[in-house]
């Protein structure tokens, strides 16, 4: 299994690797999950996913096993941020505007993690592995970047996994429906030990 966080400067280097995560993001979240985003190509993508992102790849034996994408809180491109602070700001129609109790944070030392996923492929067995290279490869990446902490939306059910895999999340917002899922906003130091 490898794990490989991927920017506009290094696509070069890792082949189809980014149209693969993109291809595995439209099954994930257009074809299984039924959400109405922008694709082409069979690909998922949306108006963050620019030159100031990075992406998280799992990967094996040229299969995406699970992924997750990077924003920087002070990006902007457009009349777009990120995800969080623009559907606070009203933008974003399919996503609840009181996502946070305070104002999503503007600061070079937050960033944003979205399009989080695990592919339904990852045998049971495999699935804990899988998620502990995504989330140690996205601190790490994060630590990199000088991010301090990561602002995330999560189902209120991966709260137990994140603590096990020594993730402490701290809830910046209440529990919001979204898509028939019971999630939170919530702000991740990285500051945490990884097991």
């Amino acid at each position: 299994m490898q794990v490989t966080t991927l920017s506009f400067d290094n696509l070069h280097a890792h082949g189809p690797l980014f149209t693969d995560l993109l291809r595995a993001r439209h099954r994930t979240f257009i074809q299984q999950a039924r959400w109405d985003l922008p694709e082409a190509d069979g690909m998922e993508f949306d108006q963050y996913d620019t030159p100031a992102s990075r992406w998280v790849a799992v990967h094996e034996y040229g299969r995406i096993l699970a992924g997750v994408r990077l924003t920087p809180t002070t990006h902007r491109c457009g009349i777009y941020s990120y995800m969080i602070r623009d559907a606070q700001l009203g933008l974003l129609d399919t996503i609840p505007r009181d996502l946070m109790w305070e104002d999503a944070p503007v600061a070079q030392h937050v960033w944003e993690g979205s399009r989080v996923f695990i592919s339904k492929e990852v045998p049971s067995e495999m699935r804990l592995r899988v998620q502990i290279q995504l989330i140690a490869e996205m601190v790490r990446t994060g630590r990199e970047l000088g991010a301090a902490a990561i602002l995330a939306i999560v189902p209120v059910a991966s709260q137990r996994l994140a603590r096990k895999l020594g993730l402490e999340w701290t809830p910046v917002g209440p529990v919001r429906d979204i898509d028939g899922v019971a999630c939170v906003c919530v702000q991740s130091s990285m500051a945490m030990r990884m097991h």
